[in-house]
């Protein structure tokens, strides 16, 4: 692949859409569209970052026996799906505070402890490259609805069996749901 430009086509609110021109290896022309939280990408090497542009909370319950997890109504598929709670970083954020306030927000719970913090990944590397961390931790609290009017989340807490019995059935975000199933499965 020999990356020849990048045109930006649209700036929304919270994504910008880009057409990454290449050549692939065969001497062809390709187009390929992507969307970044990034305003500006004028070169390759701009694709790539080392800051994470979202949090992702994976929260167990103090006694280890639930975890959290939110079904959240989301506008691209028109569905109520499973998710973990998660958010954008604001300015002037790190990961850690993020993740505390992102809990409090989308489901009134106090973050206790993290425990671990797994290194960046993407949300959706086929058509974005926005980067997630994902913060492993404790969390407590009485749960209540989400402090926005823009999000309609309901969270709560399950046991691995409960889980087991949802992943029958419901949609989830696919590193929700690849994660519930191994931790399901212990």
């Amino acid at each position: 692949m020999k990356f020849k430009s990048i045109e930006k086509k649209a700036e929304g609110k919270f994504i910008t859409r880009f057409d990454i021109n290449y050549e692939t290896e065969d001497g062809q022309d390709k187009k390929y569209e992507i969307i970044s939280r990034k305003k500006d990408i004028s070169t390759f090497e701009e694709l790539h970052g080392d800051e994470p542009d979202a949090v992702v909370l994976i929260m167990h319950s103090p006694d280890g026996k639930r975890v959290l997890v939110n079904k959240e109504f989301r506008m691209a598929p028109g569905m109520w799906v499973y998710n973990f709670p998660a958010g954008l970083i604001d300015p002037g954020e790190d990961a850690d505070t993020a993740a505390a306030r992102e809990l409090k927000e989308e489901t009134g719970l106090d973050l206790i402890s993290i425990e671990d913090r797994i290194g960046l990944s993407y949300s959706a590397v086929g058509f974005s490259n926005e980067m997630n961390v994902c913060v492993v931790g404790v969390c407590d609290g009485e749960i209540r609805q989400s402090d926005s009017s823009f999000e309609e989340i309901e969270a709560a807490w399950y046991t691995k069996e409960e889980v087991r019995e949802l992943l029958k059935t419901e949609r989830f975000a696919a590193r929700t749901q690849a994660y519930l199933y191994m931790w399901s499965r212990e």
